[in-house]
């Protein structure tokens, strides 16, 4: 897990991971959060309720990728000792997810009833629990489409469901899969990691699977102050853009030559040509009217 400033949100998510239920004898839960210089008492807060989590603290500059390819290393190194014998997984979680209290026994009976050899989304659904926020992604357009890298959610079905790739919110590596494809891409600080790393796991010929139904809730997370904010202007939208937050150029190219062939050096430039232009468009249209 990693955090940033919503201790709330934190200390209800591992107050539902803390409650799971129906887990098969003998499980142990171990806990490795990464608080990214939170100044809102988080990484104190979960000391203080959760003794057990180990938390580590790093600087604001640390975001989602990078937080979880470290709290990745510390459940490595303690689980380094560990019984051969044993069946370990990583269970990546989002703090702001509240899981269902049996969320974690629906993720691992659908791991066994894959094979075991396969990474399991949990979907999630908003909060008022009117439609599915985050999951599996899937594409919808054949590869000599340019919109080929689009991917839309997968709905849960009742049944296992194959995916192309995945949301990072909820999902389950068993260690199998973890040894073969290692952590989370470094060159992904924040965003892109997820969807790397599952079209990472398919292009290894490692299935990706969304369990059969929803396993917890998760509001949309949407940017206050993105760069398709109205009002702003074409240079403020390409910062926005080209910030850590959303799509920084070298990352956003690492992903587009390892996946999005042969619409690569299109893809690549499409968003920083249509984003400063869509702002300038709705500037010139507000102030005319």
């Amino acid at each position: 897990m990693t955090c940033h400033n919503r201790r709330d949100k934190t200390l209800a998510a591992l107050g539902t991971l803390r409650a799971q239920r129906g887990l098969p004898p003998g499980t142990e839960i171990a806990v490795h959060l990464v608080d990214a210089a939170s100044v809102d008492g988080t990484a104190r807060a979960v000391a203080e309720r959760f003794p057990e989590v180990d938390v580590h603290s790093v600087g604001p500059d640390v975001f989602w990728g990078e937080g979880m390819r470290l709290a990745d290393g510390r459940s490595r190194s303690a689980g380094a000792g560990a019984d051969g014998r044993a069946r370990h997984h990583q269970l990546w979680l989002n703090d702001d997810v509240e899981l269902a209290d049996d969320a974690l026994a629906c993720l691992l009976a659908t791991l066994e009833q894959v094979g075991g050899y396969a990474i399991v989304v949990g979907p999630v659904r908003s909060r008022d629990g009117t439609r599915t926020t985050y999951s599996g992604r899937r594409r919808v357009l054949p590869r000599w489409h340019p919109r080929w890298h689009a991917f839309d959610l997968v709905e849960p079905t009742g049944s296992p469901e194959r995916c192309d790739t995945l949301n990072g919110n909820v999902v389950l590596v068993p260690r199998t899969v973890r040894d073969r494809l290692g952590a989370i891409d470094r060159r992904f600080k924040h965003s892109m990691g997820d969807f790397d790393y599952g079209l990472r796991a398919r292009g290894a010929g490692i299935p990706v699977y969304l369990a059969h139904r929803h396993v917890g809730t998760c509001d949309a997370n949407t940017p206050l102050a993105g760069s398709r904010q109205p009002g702003i202007g074409a240079r403020e939208a390409l910062r926005r853009l080209t910030s850590q937050r959303e799509l920084p150029p070298r990352q956003w190219w690492a992903y587009c030559r390892r996946h999005l062939w042969p619409w690569a050096p299109v893809l690549m430039i499409w968003p920083y040509v249509a984003t400063p232009l869509r702002a300038a468009s709705l500037r010139v249209r507000r102030d005319s009217t």
